[in-house]
């Protein structure tokens, strides 16, 4: 057999692996694992729900990495130094490939399965998420009524009430917009920020500009084809959402008490950055 096909352990020989820590960090406590790994508390005996527990708190982690990268690319497009934001949102999007591809661990529930601890969870739901809520209201998605279903949850109600009232990143890409003198009309720039955004023909047209001046401004016709790549890649969790609770429960309620999946495929209609669909069809 070669050298590269060797079977047996591997030879440690020459390696200065550091044994002994000391009072070195260590890999489990830098990373918390004490509590991570802890944290995971099924409330039936069904081997599935550990899964299924996992695979959400999963999802919440990343999420909370898209907020945190997020973050970043609002004060970036605030300040028009749109270049290292583009860094952060090639990562939030590949943070949404990983999202993505929890529900093809989460189907691999039958209806058997979750129906066996199903009653274990009570009202809990991804509806409560004020993750995935806080992310729709920065990315635009804005619905004051929705925070009432984490008045349990104070601190979460004021961050989610900050960024209601506060401009969405589809707002300060229309800002930049008009700074950069693209034709963005008075009554999308001062808008109430907590109603939900009305597509303009007016901003269709400035994006429609931005496409044929790519060469002039490319780092807006860069930011315009990251927001849709993030609106496509929602769009696909939607989906991929909708179609794994038909998958599992059919058309039964949600535990949330929405209609499950005639909800989800009413969230699925929706898009953050509209003007940047439509003008697909003029170019």
């Amino acid at each position: 057999m070669s050298r590269s096909g060797r079977s047996g352990r591997v030879d440690l020989t020459g390696e200065t692996i550091h044994w002994d820590l000391g009072d070195s960090l260590s890999y489990g406590r830098y990373l918390r694992l004490d509590k991570l790994l802890d944290a995971q508390e099924p409330r039936s005996r069904e081997p599935d729900e550990m899964m299924f527990i996992i695979v959400h708190q999963t999802a919440e982690l990343w999420m909370r990495l898209m907020l945190d990268e997020l973050a970043g690319v609002l004060e970036c497009v605030r300040r028009d130094e749109l270049g290292p934001s583009f860094k952060s949102l090639m990562r939030i999007s590949r943070v949404q490939t990983q999202l993505l591809s929890g529900w093809e661990v989460l189907a691999s529930l039958t209806p058997a399965d979750y129906s066996a601890f199903r009653n274990a969870l009570g009202r809990a739901s991804g509806f409560q998420s004020y993750q995935y809520r806080l992310l729709e209201f920065q990315l635009g998605n804005k619905n004051a009524e929705l925070i009432a279903a984490h008045r349990r949850d104070r601190a979460a109600c004021a961050r989610l009430e900050r960024a209601l009232h506060a401009p969405s990143l589809y707002d300060e890409a229309l800002r930049l917009l008009s700074r950069r003198g693209y034709g963005v009309p008075d009554s999308c720039l001062t808008r109430e920020f907590s109603e939900p955004y009305r597509s303009s023909k007016q901003v269709a047209g400035a994006w429609l500009a931005v496409y044929h001046n790519a060469e002039k401004d490319w780092d807006l016709y860069q930011l315009a084809e990251h927001l849709i790549d993030l609106d496509y890649k929602f769009q696909l969790w939607r989906f991929h959402h909708l179609k794994t609770v038909e998958r599992i429960i059919g058309y039964k309620p949600g535990t949330g008490g929405t209609g499950g999946v005639s909800y989800l495929a009413k969230a699925l209609q929706l898009k953050f950055f509209p003007e940047l669909w439509q003008v697909r069809t003029a170019m």
